[in-house]
């Protein structure tokens, strides 16, 4: 009788040599990832001030439009020329 030879069926062909490289490399990748920092501008700070603004002057829409829509704003003609005109003067 001859004896049969079996050969082991899945083989891993990697190098182990190169599975230590991508671990190091990994660990490496996760390092820097922790180093990553977040900074805000001081542009970015600006704008986020200006939202409070803008809640401010909703207000002001919104009081603007109720007295619109009752009937009792009454804008004064004189003040609306004079600042028209700063307006136009500082442009």
């Amino acid at each position: 009788m001859r004896a049969l030879k079996i050969n082991p069926f899945h083989q891993n062909p990697i190098n182990p040599y190169k599975r230590q490289e991508a671990k190091v490399e990994q660990t490496e990748l996760q390092k820097q990832k922790k180093a990553d920092k977040v900074e805000i501008s001081s542009e970015a700070k600006e704008m986020q001030s200006l939202n409070k603004i803008q809640e401010g002057r909703q207000e002001r829409i919104d009081q603007l439009k109720a007295s619109v829509e009752n009937g009792t704003y009454k804008p004064d003609a004189t003040q609306t020329a004079e600042n028209l005109l700063k307006f136009f003067r500082q442009n």
